[in-house]
């Protein structure tokens, strides 16, 4: 036990180690001083982080320690970027980064503190509807939603200057939502009809909530002319859909579904199809001089890319500041440019790393609420990495989304640090040793379903 101690704190430090090195050297290149001000604060996020680790193991002594060090590492290396291009352009982000970073952190832990039993957030299944709904929508209210850069998916804070993306939060209420949901109908989802090309085709009568969904992410992509939350929604939904039921035809479908859609968008309305035509034809002229909407974003963080090579220009000897928004949606390519490709497949092992352990809980979680929960937010994260990597290399159009952990912006870090905090508790529960006694918490959870699955069933007979 000692020994697995010191290994966990071990990682935490490392990632601390590996902040302070990065931060060091960019500081002593570009300005040759490493500043008081974020010396300070840098030993405050590294108490507060070890204190959150303290807080786990008196907590939630079973879960498991990799997701939090892995997050810890992937935002210093972002916090280390962001500093970097503030040298260039005289701006002061990284220092509100760190400061979101400390909010951050002390929500994860009340988060991990207060919630001993993840299994409450079924009982208010409807109640997180409703607010992940709110929050999604709140952008197109008057007076608080904000138009910036084309998307309408901000909301203003009144009386100051300051904006938060209220989709971030909402992903976390929906995914309480379809958990709930497909667990609790999860056996007349799975019962099949038809067989069509070697697939169990669902029966008609159950498509209901896929193309509710679908309906939802299309106004999303409509009204708020964001590709990026409208696609990982609706692929949220469909991938949580697979888990519960075990049918690739629910893939199969949403995969045609938002396909259609996305296309009969990109025809019908011209911010979808500038996204399109950027990405197919980035190094044209017409492209690349456009002036909305256009390829000249994509075509300099290639070039960053490009000019990064196996091992980078170094921390400081670039020029990431040349692409736009290189600090937030391209701080991927800024990445690659100072760091190298070597960079960036150990920033990607790290997500991978991240991810695995994820699906490793919700393999091991006998509960089948926190199977679904753990295997959707796990997949929402590594949907996100997978889009905003594939659109900055030109894999698929640009979606506009920000590289969690990593990106500048307080709500997509406290967002996901809460995410982070909630794969901690469900781990907790999946490494958590038997009890002795004969019925096992969880063992009352699926028989108290199963009866109320068996009475609805009785009650439809009728």
């Amino acid at each position: 036990m000692i020994r697995t101690r010191l290994r966990q704190v071990a990682l935490i430090l490392f990632a601390m180690l590996v902040g302070f090195i990065g931060l060091f050297q960019m500081f002593e290149r570009t300005t040759g001083t490493f500043p008081a001000n974020y010396a300070v604060l840098l030993g405050v996020v590294a108490l507060m982080a070890l204190g959150s680790w303290a807080l786990v193991l008196r907590f939630q002594p079973y879960a498991s320690q990799t997701v939090m060090a892995c997050v810890l590492l992937l935002n210093a290396v972002g916090v280390t970027m962001i500093a970097r291009i503030d040298q260039s352009m005289g701006t002061a982000i990284a220092f509100r980064q760190l400061l979101w970073q400390a909010l951050a952190i002390v929500l994860a832990t009340l988060l991990i503190v207060f919630l001993k039993d993840y299994r409450v957030l079924r009982r208010f299944s409807y109640v997180s509807m409703v607010t992940g709904l709110v929050l999604l929508l709140s952008p197109m209210l008057p007076f608080i939603g904000a138009d910036i850069n084309g998307a309408r998916v901000w909301i203003v804070i009144p009386f100051t200057n300051s904006t938060i993306q209220p989709g971030e939060f909402a992903k976390l209420f929906l995914a309480f939502f379809f958990a709930a949901y497909l667990f609790d109908h999860r056996d007349q989802l799975a019962v099949g009809g038809k067989k069509f090309l070697g697939l169990q085709l669902p029966r008609i009568k159950d498509m209901g909530p896929i193309i509710i969904v679908w309906f939802a992410s299309m106004g999303v992509l409509i009204l708020q002319h964001d590709l990026g939350t409208s696609l990982m929604f609706f692929a949220m939904f469909v991938s949580m859909l697979y888990v519960a039921t075990g049918r690739r035809s629910w893939i199969v479908i949403g995969l045609l579904a938002f396909a259609a859609g996305a296309v009969a968008a990109a025809g019908i309305f011209s911010h979808v199809g500038s996204r399109v035509d950027a990405w197919l034809e980035p190094f044209s002229a017409e492209q690349y001089n456009k002036e909305i909407g256009g390829s000249w974003q994509i075509v300099t963080g290639i070039f960053g890319l490009a000019s990064g090579g196996i091992l980078g220009t170094g921390l400081g000897e670039g020029y990431p500041s040349l692409t736009t928004y290189g600090n937030s949606d391209f701080i991927y390519t800024s990445l690659g440019e100072e760091l190298g490709l070597t960079g960036l497949m150990a920033i990607l092992m790290i997500y991978l790393t991240i991810i695995a352990s994820g699906f490793i809980t919700a393999m091991k979680i006998k509960d089948g609420f926190g199977k679904l929960l753990a295997s959707g937010l796990v997949f929402t994260m590594a949907f996100q990495v997978f889009t905003v990597v594939g659109g900055t290399t030109l894999v698929i159009p640009l979606t506009g989304m920000t590289l969690p952990y990593m990106a500048a912006g307080g709500s997509s870090l406290i967002a996901n640090y809460i995410l982070a905090a909630l794969l901690v508790v469900i781990s907790n529960a999946a490494n958590k040793p038997e009890p002795d006694h004969d019925l096992s918490e969880t063992f009352q959870y699926e028989a108290l379903a199963a009866l109320r699955d068996h009475e609805l069933k009785e009650r439809s007979a009728r």
